[in-house]
């Protein structure tokens, strides 16, 4: 069973940075979709970035490209979101998903994934 935990999260002020990890076990074979989504209170949940385990191309929401960065952290199973100039409309709990197999053209949906971590909370004030 795949099991994920977001760190990372806080509070900062417009315009500062934040970097998020997903830490994942339980992953059996194959290459997974690590997939990094946010949600506010009364929104669907948003896809921000997405990555393949196995190397390739990172995706992000048009909303987050350019400031967000996406990558293998150092130690083994784990993704880093380094978050920079952050807005008040990024102030979200921000959550990893994983799921093996995700069509390109699905990547940033939450509906695609079954696993998923319990959140991290990122603050950012005006």
């Amino acid at each position: 069973q795949v099991q994920l935990v977001e760190a990372g999260g806080g509070s900062v002020q417009a315009g500062g940075s934040l970097t998020l990890s997903c830490t994942a076990s339980g992953f059996t074979r194959g290459d997974y979709c690590i997939g990094w989504f946010r949600q506010t209170p009364g929104k669907e949940r948003e896809g921000v970035s997405a990555i393949y385990t196995g190397g390739g191309s990172v995706y992000y929401a048009d909303s987050v490209k350019g400031r967000f960065t996406a990558s293998p952290g150092d130690a083994q199973n784990t993704l880093l979101l380094q978050m920079n100039s952050l807005q008040p409309e990024d102030m979200a709990m921000y959550y990893c998903a994983a799921e093996p197999r995700v069509l390109q053209s699905t990547l940033l949906q939450s509906s695609e994934y079954d696993s998923w971590g319990p959140g991290t909370q990122v603050n950012v004030s005006s």
